[in-house]
C-alpha cells in the first residue's frame, strides 16, 4: 500500500496508523491550558481546544489516520558543521529548502493520498500538521510512533525527535494493523531541563511553561516583550533547540548515522539570503542587517519562510533583547 522506496523520497523515517480518534493526553493538555501554562498563546484555548477532543471535531468524516515523522536530523547536524556567526535560529528553519516546513510537509501529504487513491479509489484524506486543532503528538503517540519525552517532544526509539509529525484523516479504515503505544524510555533522565537555560520545562507533568520558553517567545510573540529571564545571553534569536540537543536518544541517532559513514555536506542553494543576513558575524552585525529592510523588503525577502511569521519587527525584538546588542 505504501511503498518504502516512494515515503524514503519525501524523507518520512516511519509512519504509522491508528483508528483511535481520541488523545490520550487530552486531559493533561486542558489541565496545562486551565493552569495557564500556555502564556500568551490564546490561540489554543476556546473552541480550536474543544475541538482537540476528538478527531472527528476537525474532520467530520474521519475513521482513521496515517502519521508519519519527517526527518530533518540530518541537514540539522550537516549545518552545525558549518562555519557559522553567533547567532542561531532552529534547525528546521534551513531544514526544508528553507521553506516554511507546513507548505513543505503538506505537499507532501498530498502525494501521499495521490498515491493511495491508485489503489484506494473512495478513499478521502485531510492533511493535518500543527496548524490545525489537532494533538498531533498524542497522534503519533497512538500510531506506535514514539513517547513523549520530559520536554514534551515525541521521541523515537531509533530517529530521536528532530522530526515534523505529519498525517492524513482518512474517510475509511484501513486493512492495516494498529501498534501498541510506545512504552516511555526517558527513565530518570533529566538532561532537557537541567539544560534549559530558561527553566521552561515542568518535569512533574512532561510540559512547557511556554512564557518561559525561549521558541515561545522568539516565534511566537511578534511584539516586544520582557525576555525570559537568561535569554540575553544565549545565542539564540529564533526558536531553540537546546532540550533535543542534550536528549540522550538524539545523540544515539547522531552516532549511528555517523557509524554508518559521514554526513552529508549541507547544501546552502536556495539559501544564501538567509545564511548571509542571521548566520554571518556578530549579533550586533544581524540586529544591522535587520534594521536596514524594511518590513515589506524583509517579506519579500523572505516570504514562504519560516521567518515570514514572525516577521522584521519579531526578529529585531529577539535581537534588541541580547546584552551586546543596542537599540
Amino acid at each position: 500500500m505504501l511503498n518504502a522506496d516512494f515515503l524514503q523520497n519525501l524523507d518520512i523515517v516511519d509512519w504509522g496508523y491508528t483508528n483511535n480518534l481520541e488523545p490520550l493526553s487530552y486531559d493533561k493538555y486542558m489541565a496545562w491550558l486551565k493552569q495557564e501554562q500556555h502564556g500568551s498563546l490564546s490561540y489554543l484555548e476556546g473552541e480550536r481546544a474543544d475541538q482537540r477532543r476528538n478527531l472527528k471535531l476537525v474532520y467530520p468524516e474521519c475513521k482513521s489516520a496515517l502519521v508519519f515523522l519527517f526527518s530533518y536530523a540530518e541537514k540539522k547536524y550537516a549545518l552545525e558543521q558549518e562555519e557559522l556567526g553567533h547567532a542561531k535560529i532552529a534547525s528546521y528553519v534551513t531544514s526544508f529548502g528553507g521553506l516554511d516546513y507546513h507548505h513543505v510537509i503538506k505537499d507532501h501529504l498530498n502525494k501521499i493520498t495521490d498515491h493511495l487513491k491508485q489503489t484506494l479509489p473512495t478513499l478521502e484524506a485531510r492533511p493535518a500538521l500543527d496548524v490545525l486543532p489537532v494533538l498531533e503528538r498524542d497522534l503519533a503517540l497512538r500510531a506506535g510512533l514514539g513517547w513523549f519525552g520530559k520536554n514534551s517532544m515525541m521521541i523515537h526509539k531509533s530517529e530521536g525527535s528532530f522530526t515534523m509529525i505529519g498525517a492524513l484523516l482518512l474517510n475509511q479504515e484501513l486493512e492495516l494493523d494498529t501498534s501498541s503505544i510506545e512504552v516511555d524510555h526517558c527513565g530518570q533522565c533529566t538532561a532537557c531541563a537541567e539544560a534549559c537555560p530558561t527553566l521552561a520545562i515542568d518535569l512533574d507533568t512532561r510540559t512547557i511553561k511556554a512564557d518561559l520558553c525561549v521558541s515561545t517567545y522568539t516565534i511566537e510573540t511578534f511584539k516586544d516583550a520582557p525576555a525570559p529571564n537568561g535569554y540575553a545571553q544565549m545565542s539564540e534569536v529564533f526558536g531553540c533547540d537546546i532540550c533535543q540537543d542534550v536528549c540522550p536518544w538524539n545523540k544515539r541517532w547522531l552516532r549511528h548515522r555517523l557509524s554508518q559513514g559521514a554526513l552529508k555536506s549541507f547544501n546552502w542553494s536556495g539559501l544564501e539570503m538567509m545564511r548571509d543576513t542571521f548566520l554571518k558575524g556578530t549579533m550586533t552585525q544581524v540586529a544591522d542587517r535587520i534594521k536596514s529592510l524594511g518590513v515589506r523588503e524583509f517579506k519579500r525577502l523572505f516570504k514562504g519562510t519560516a521567518l515570514e511569521r514572525t516577521g522584521r519587527n519579531g526578529l529585531l525584538k529577539n535581537l534588541l533583547h541580547k546584552k551586546d546588542v543596542s537599540g
